[in-house]
């Protein structure tokens, strides 16, 4: 997590424009943080952000000046690709990457608010369906909508609340833990 705080995004300036260059170091920083969850069930997520990623760097490469900002990539590929924008390009790569962050933090926010299932509290199955519903199942075709609810087997689910327990020791426990022992053992 202090991987994480430690690379928070710049405050925007007066323009509102984000510099891409800023805004690719910022979010290279996310995929490891899934590394942190102990397990292989965000790999798709982690891929996927990964992706968009490098996409979005692509067309930032080519020309750093003429992308300058998120906003310059943005327009200058709507008159590239006319009608077939904003399906394509570092545009839709920063769709999915907006719409992929936007999943983690709902998913992460239920977890947080308390939010379970009453019949089956050791799962999360009710924040990753909140999650999907709320950040992607929009912009899924109904066989991909499907896929997702097979992929809600009791495995899965078993394997992703022992992620996110193991997010929440590393996250609260450990540092407390870290603390007092720096205080008891160091400090004194």
């Amino acid at each position: 997590m202090a991987l994480l705080l430690d690379q928070q995004f710049a405050p925007l300036p007066d323009t509102n424009e984000i510099a891409t260059k800023t805004f690719l170091e910022s979010v290279a920083h996310l995929p490891p943080f899934f590394d942190c969850l102990g397990s292989k069930v965000f790999a798709p997520i982690k891929a996927d952000i990964n992706g968009n990623i490098t996409k979005i760097k692509a067309v930032y490469d080519s020309d750093p000046v003429k992308y300058e900002t998120l906003q310059q990539i943005l327009l200058i590929e709507k008159s590239i690709y006319g009608s077939e924008w904003p399906k394509v390009g570092a545009t839709l790569a920063l769709m999915w990457l907006k719409r992929g962050l936007r999943f983690i933090q709902i998913l992460l926010q239920s977890l947080a608010d308390g939010e379970r299932d009453e019949d089956n509290p050791n799962l999360i199955r009710i924040n990753i369906t909140k999650a999907y519903d709320q950040a992607l199942k929009r912009y899924h075709g109904w066989i991909v909508q499907k896929v997702f609810k097979k992929r809600h087997t009791p495995t899965n689910l078993l394997i992703l609340s022992l992620a996110v327990a193991d997010l929440f020791i590393g996250l609260i426990i450990m540092p407390v833990d870290a603390i007092k022992l720096i205080e008891t053992c160091c400090l004194q």
